[in-house]
């Protein structure tokens, strides 16, 4: 299967830029994955598509202000890094720019001497490992200093950095928002919960390759990058329970997707689990545990619409899209979103 085979063409004013004022207002599509039937809706409908017994599998992970914007010692020219992974000793795994002057040795200065770095080591891929200094808990000066790490087709400036964040975001560790999450409001989830649906949350932590794009022609010669995840024991026992009694197990976002097949056993048992995942899901796939999907619109002939793809199929995912486009829907990470199930 060839990555052209998932493209479509996106005008590039339908690519939402803001978030909405009201999380809960975007629109919903819903599409059945049997027929390729679609509908539209509102999000705050969402609650009329579950039925009680069904459980809604959310990504609590939280993203950190990841990029941080500074000077280079000594001179001051401008820099930019922007932190991947902890890897422990105050050290990150980060991209860097510019790259041609952030060498072994470079120096930078952030927040005036607040936080400062040196670049320790270059990767094969170009990423830096930098070490930091600072005073006090590196996540309250990253609260001060650092900027949202919005994708790169969002030019616009995000005025209030909590919308960048699902309202049950708690785990900090994430590069990139579970945004299918942002539509979410408590009111909505206590309306879901009221109607007999159970809520259980899992932890991926988004790392920036979900926007990195297919090269390869043919999609199975792709390399996918690695996330950590964590599967708690009481939503490993919810899930178990949900289908036990015959309910659906709803995922909310691509990521929470991701988790729950990476550590589902064949009959689609699950356990409590942590580590890491690569899993790559595309047409041919076998889902194990999801029966549902709530997730955005995703860009062309990625890795998460074809993950959409292999549960829904692509000619219906496609044909639902071009339904989308035809309807003036709100594309990507403040976008609109859909239902599948």
């Amino acid at each position: 299967m060839k990555t052209s085979d998932f493209y479509y063409d996106l005008p590039q004013e339908l690519i939402a830029q803001t978030p909405l004022d009201k999380r809960d207002t975007s629109r919903l599509m819903t599409l059945d994955r049997a027929t390729g039937a679609v509908g539209h809706h509102h999000f705050y409908e969402l609650p009329d598509f579950l039925n009680p017994g069904d459980c809604l599998i959310l990504n609590n992970s939280r993203v950190l202000p990841a990029r941080l914007l500074g000077q280079r010692l000594p001179g001051g020219g401008a820099c930019e890094v922007l932190l991947l992974i902890d890897r422990g000793e105050k050290t990150w795994e980060c991209l860097v720019r510019p790259g041609r002057k952030m060498r072994i040795g470079a120096k930078l200065s952030f927040g005036n001497g607040e936080l400062t770095a040196e670049v320790v080591e270059e990767l094969p891929d170009g990423n830096r490992m930098v070490r930091f200094d600072y005073e006090g808990i590196f996540l309250e000066v990253l609260e001060r200093l650092g900027k949202m790490p919005l994708p790169p087709y969002i030019k616009e400036e995000l005025q209030d950095q909590e919308r960048y964040q699902t309202v049950y975001s708690k785990v900090v560790g994430s590069a990139a928002a579970p945004t299918a999450g942002l539509h979410f409001t408590p009111e909505l989830l206590e309306k879901i919960a009221a109607k007999g649906v159970g809520i259980g949350y899992v932890t991926l932590h988004v790392g920036l390759g979900t926007f990195r794009p297919v090269k390869e022609e043919e999609i199975t010669d792709h390399e996918m990058h690695s996330e950590y995840c964590v599967i708690p024991q009481e939503t490993a026992d919810l899930i178990n329970k949900t289908k036990a009694n015959g309910g659906r197990v709803i995922c909310v976002g691509t990521t929470s997707c991701r988790t729950l097949e990476s550590w589902a056993a064949d009959d689609g048992h699950m356990e409590a689990k942590a580590g890491w995942t690569n899993i790559y899901i595309y047409p041919g796939y076998r889902f194990k545990v999801m029966d549902g999907l709530v997730t955005n619109f995703h860009l062309p002939e990625s890795t998460l619409i074809m993950l959409v793809s292999a549960f829904a199929g692509r000619e219906h995912v496609l044909a639902a899209y071009e339904e989308a486009v035809k309807e003036r829907y709100r594309f990507f990470s403040f976008g609109d979103a859909m239902f599948l199930s």
